[in-house]
């Protein structure tokens, strides 16, 4: 099951995306990474995506931004923010843009592969509600 599902990781550190990759590869998905969210909704607009890692501070579009445009424009794609400021305002803010997850870094892998199965089950039962809604 864990193969069928496919996670985008927007970072722009270089080494948290590989260790971002290696984990989740580790444990069964299927995994793109990109450094920005330009790059990402390049990727979004293309290619199959369960889930979207983001760190919430990058230059450019920032994971805030992200956010937004990832919900408007793609609403069945879980968002998990990633954030090294882990302060209550940031994680409210993220949640009420709609992020389905958080992580504050640092983090554990066990605490990334949790948090991945939380937001895909979630999305999984809103996905299968709405199918029920449309009967």
């Amino acid at each position: 099951m864990k193969r069928s599902i496919s996670i985008l990781i927007v970072d722009d550190e270089t080494m948290m995306r590989s260790l971002l990759e290696k984990i989740l590869a580790r444990d069964g998905y299927k995994v793109m990474a990109v450094q920005d969210g330009e790059k990402a909704l390049e990727m979004l607009e293309t290619e199959k995506v369960d889930i979207v890692i983001s760190d919430m501070k990058m230059p450019g579009m920032d994971g805030f931004e992200l956010l937004k445009v990832v919900k408007q424009k793609f609403p069945g794609i879980a968002v998990i923010i990633m954030t090294a400021y882990g302060d209550t305002y940031t994680v409210k803010d993220a949640l009420i843009l709609g992020a389905d997850e958080y992580l504050t870094k640092p983090f554990k892998s066990y605490e990334i592969s949790l948090v991945v199965e939380r937001a895909y089950w979630r999305l999984l039962s809103e996905k299968q509600g709405a199918a029920k809604e449309s009967k």
